[in-house]
């Protein structure tokens, strides 16, 4: 028994008692990168001779450098440069600290003792020039430090004596970008002695280097003046005589430099008056500097032949007698200084009657004109444009062709008085120079009028076999004026020939026939019995309609019959009758004429068609009036939509001005038509299986819904944020939808609640993308979504359905702010046209070539969103992108597609067609870019982790012109 109690006693107090184990937390490790600065003085430490220390200078050079460790560097650079012996090292070195001092967040003040010191002990002068080019970007980053520039001047002008040029060249460049910019010296600040003295230094100190043996320090002197107007700093004047002598220099930099630096003096004192040496006359600046510049046309050197020419179409305020100078390679009189005869009759009456024979040869006959007359500009000048136009170079004739335009711009008599040498420029070798001169007529063709001969030789251009050639001479006939009636008559033949020649072409003729035709009433009027083939006593014969040539006639008297009224009455039957035609078919080009019918006046429908103003009217009440659609019933409300639907959508066929607000509205309410169509009462109240048809109808509907959504989103350009906002509000909806529909059809939890998820990123990301626009989202679906977001975010996947369905059928119409500028893109296919019935043969598994020519409107960024499909018979699709060199720009938000596609398919026993067409390509990331450019603006180093993650991009493509159906036919190999 004790031995039992002894037991239970020992059992008590040997209790073991488990104390849970806490484990010690474990540390973090903090990883950090190792020090450049310490590397690479271990590198250059190891380095045993200057090889391998420029080795791995140049391997340091490759890697990137942070913001902290570069002070660490650049302390070990600088520790080594006084150490190293080897002039090229020490070249890398000062190379390295140059670049360092770029580098973002760090301030290079520190190292500008040190640059400066190393700078006084050196003695290589390529280290030395090195030297300031690094102190030259330290200054550069420094701008708001005067103490800094300061001590940087002072450091250039003391080493502007140096022998070697590279070191005069830096310092010359340094006075140029850091030299002090005060007030512009006037008399009223002549008084302040220090900062003007600063100012008059700086520019006496580098036109001091005018005159520098070496050429290429002459030139760093000119660029370190023009550097310092470029700031903001006046140059004097008194460096005239100098600059004009420069022109003279023997090397072609220096002369390129000058005609630069003489013509920004030419700007800034056009009016001070200089004297022609040898003699007492006087000219303006000007003047005498665009006599200069005309003289350098006929340089040594194309570099500065093209420097010239492009300066002088820079100079508006030359006199016009200089001016027309340069289209005469002789002196004109009105150029030669003429002694009065009050002079002359001095000088007879002081030499007597007979000659004293004290000077020899004074009786000899004088010349007729005069050798004591002074030329105002010098003889080389005469005929500038004549010798550019003619130069052998084609860069300088392309020069002067645009100086030409520019100067013609501003005087009409020059455009009149030029126009003989651009029209000859019509003939040049070079296409580009032929494509610019075109160019160049056409922007002065407003103050010329072609003569029959001239007008000859430009339509000799229409044989030319570049269509950028032909379609530029089109554009330039548009708006030319011409004299005669013979050549209107030469115009139209020779785009006849065109037309003849190279089909394709026909809209661009058609086009320009219009323009002449509208331009030239009067000319047109007596040459319309000729064109139309009539006759006053016999019926001839009704020309075909489908003659392209017939057309371009009809296109060219037309618009000549809009002003002029006694025109039509020429006309015969069926010229009424294919008015009538190509006024619906071909409306574009044909006008509204008042056109007399059988005793009536037949007036076409289109003159009546309404003012912008009150169409705009019509608009914005056609959407007050939708916006009360909450106050009707279904079947009314409905209704409602349809009939506005398809008012906007006439609207926008009747004014063109309107027709992408118009189009945008009509989607818009289309969206709402379906989603009101998806949520009718009958749907909701029944059970799943008997209404699967109406669930069918209502997915479909959904899916319509986002595909407008996203043409109203990519489609129409000069959105503004709130009217992307409402898109993505209906969005919004649609998505809500489908999620609603596929948890009424699907069973599994497991889609639903992935589903569900998405959609309330879907929310967050509306969120934070149009949060300045929540307060205009009043009572509407996402903003009672937002009011429950802490609910739905933690309910189950069935409790958010049911509420996002009680939501959404709940939830009213947002009203659409009316659109100011809003444009649609647009399409037009003009090749192929998918009217002939030949087919395109080749042979199967090779390929053939169709030409794409379209018209593209309002499309922004077409090289990177454009794309080709060709829809095959048997469901193939390609798609093909365009080369970026495809598209040219012949306006404002036009854009012109001319490609080829290629074609290839298997055999086929018979043809069939293909479809053509254009297609917008698009993605859904390229909006919440702009929303989430602040996280672009973050440091390297700061976290990015914090910001919610973007939606996920939806891409794809939007077909946004007609197809064109063209026959082809695959045929078999040949065995």
């Amino acid at each position: 028994m004790a031995a039992h109690l002894k037991k239970r006693v020992y059992e008590e107090f040997s209790k073991v008692v488990q104390i849970p184990h806490e484990e010690a937390p474990a540390k973090k490790l903090r990883l950090s990168k190792p020090s450049k600065s310490a590397a690479l003085h271990i590198d250059l430490c190891k380095a045993t001779n200057s090889t391998d220390a420029l080795q791995y200078l140049l391997q340091f050079a490759r890697k990137p450098v942070e913001t902290e460790s570069v002070e660490g560097v650049v302390r070990i650079l600088l520790e080594h440069y006084y150490k190293e012996t080897d002039n090229s090292v020490r070249l890398k070195i000062a190379s390295l600290l140059g670049l360092l001092s770029k580098t973002q967040g760090f301030s290079p003040d520190c190292i500008v003792d040190d640059a400066i010191s190393a700078l006084n002990n050196e003695k290589s002068h390529q280290v030395l020039a090195q030297l300031l080019d690094t102190l030259l970007v330290i200054g550069t980053q420094l701008p708001e430090s005067p103490a800094v520039r300061k001590r940087l001047i002072e450091v250039a002008c003391k080493h502007l004596s140096d022998m070697y040029f590279g070191v005069r060249n830096k310092c010359l460049q340094l006075l140029g970008c850091l030299g002090m910019v005060d007030s512009p010296l006037t008399k009223d600040n002549e008084g302040l002695g220090t900062s003007l003295g600063a100012v008059r230094d700086v520019q006496s100190i580098i036109s001091d280097y005018f005159g520098d043996q070496d050429p290429r320090v002459r030139t760093a002197a000119l660029k370190a003046m023009l550097q310092l107007h470029e700031r903001g700093m006046k140059i004097h004047e008194i460096i005239y005589e100098q600059a004009c002598r420069l022109l003279s220099d023997d090397y072609e930099q220096v002369r390129s430099a000058a005609v630069q630096m003489v013509w920004v003096l030419s700007q800034l004192y056009p009016e001070s008056i200089v004297p022609i040496p040898s003699s007492n006359e006087e000219i303006r600046l000007v003047d005498d500097v665009f006599g200069k510049i005309s003289h350098m046309v006929s340089d040594g050197s194309w570099m500065v032949r093209v420097q010239a020419a492009k300066t002088l179409g820079a100079m508006l305020q030359v006199s016009p007698h200089f001016l027309e100078q340069t289209l005469d390679k002789k002196l004109m009189s009105d150029l030669r200084r003429k002694r009065t005869a009050h002079e002359r009759a001095k000088d007879l009456f002081a030499s007597g009657e007979f000659s004293s024979g004290r000077k020899w040869a004074d009786d000899a006959p004088k010349e007729k004109l005069d050798s004591n007359t002074v030329n105002l500009i010098a003889s080389g000048a005469c005929g500038a444009f004549v010798h550019g136009l003619e130069d052998e170079m084609f860069e300088v004739r392309i020069a002067a062709v645009e100086a030409l335009c520019k100067l013609a711009r501003s005087s009409a008599s020059f455009a009149e008085k030029c126009l003989d040498f651009l029209v000859d420029m019509f003939n040049d070798e070079i296409e580009e120079v032929r494509l610019q001169s075109i160019h160049v007529l056409r922007e002065i063709s407003t103050h010329i009028t072609l003569r029959e001969d001239q007008l000859d030789t430009v339509l000799a251009v229409l044989e030319d076999s570049s269509r950028d050639i032909r379609e530029a001479l089109h554009e330039l006939i548009c708006y030319t004026n011409v004299s005669t009636k013979e050549c209107i008559q030469l115009a139209l033949l020779e785009l006849l020939k065109n037309l003849n020649k190279y089909p394709t072409d026909r809209n661009s003729v058609w086009k320009c026939l219009k323009f002449l035709g509208s331009r030239h009433p009067t000319l047109v009027l007596p040459l319309v019995p000729e064109l139309l083939s009539t006759h006053p006593y016999f019926d001839t014969p009704e020309p075909d309609m489908d003659d392209p040539a017939y057309i371009a006639v009809l296109v060219l008297v037309f618009n000549a019959a809009k002003s002029c009224p006694t025109m039509p009455a020429l006309f015969s039957d069926h010229t009424f009758r294919h008015y009538a035609y190509l006024r619906d078919s071909l409306s574009h080009l044909v006008p509204p004429l008042r056109l007399p019918g059988s005793g009536l006046d037949v007036v076409d429908s289109r003159c009546g068609s309404g003012s912008v103003e009150s169409a705009q009217l019509f608009l914005q009440q056609s959407l007050i009036r939708v916006s009360t659609i909450q106050n009707l019933e279904a079947p009314g409300a409905q209704d409602l939509l349809d009939f506005t639907i398809r008012d906007l959508r006439r609207l926008g066929e009747l004014q063109t001005e309107l027709a992408g607000a118009a189009d945008f509205c009509a989607t818009y309410l289309r969206c709402q038509l379906l989603l009101m169509k998806a949520l009718q009462e009958k749907l909701w109240n029944m059970a799943v299986p008997l209404c699967l048809k109406q669930n069918v109808t209502a997915t479909a509907a959904a899916q319509q819904i986002l595909e407008e959504t996203y043409k109203l989103e990519f489609l129409y350009s000069g959105l503004d944020s709130r009217q992307v906002a409402t898109i993505h509000h209906v969005r919004l909806q649609a998505k809500a939808l489908q999620l609603i529909l596929t948890a009424r059809t699907r069973q599994g939890l497991d889609p639903l609640i992935s589903s569900c998820e998405k959609f309330l990123q879907d929310i967050e990301s509306f969120q934070r993308l149009f949060l300045t626009e929540l307060p205009h989202l009043q009572d509407s679906f996402v903003d009672k979504l937002l009011e429950l977001m802490p609910r739905l975010s933690s309910c189950k996947p069935i409790e958010l359905v049911k509420i996002l369905q009680t939501t959404l059928r709940q939830s009213s119409l947002l009203q659409l702010r009316l659109p100011e500028q809003i444009h649609r893109a647009t399409a037009t296919i003009i090749e192929p046209t998918g009217e002939s019935d030949n087919p395109l043969r080749f042979t199967s598994g090779l390929v053939v070539a169709l030409d794409i020519d379209a018209t593209l409107e309002h499309v922004q960024d077409p090289q990177n969103t454009v794309k080709v499909q060709v829809l095959y018979p048997d469901g193939q699709s390609h798609v093909i992108h365009p080369k970026p060199a495809d598209f040219r720009k012949p306006g404002p938000d036009r854009h012109r597609l001319i490609t080829q596609v290629y074609l290839s398919h298997t055999a086929w026993t018979e043809p069939s067609q293909i479809e053509v067409r254009l297609l917008l390509a698009y993605s859904s990331s390229s909006t919440s870019l702009s929303s989430s450019s602040s996280a672009s603006k973050l440091g390297w180093s700061d976290s990015i982790d914090s910001l919610p993650p973007p939606e996920a991009a939806v891409e794809g493509t939007i077909p946004f012109s007609k197809s064109v159906k063209v026959f082809i036919m695959p045929k078999p190999a040949r065995r």
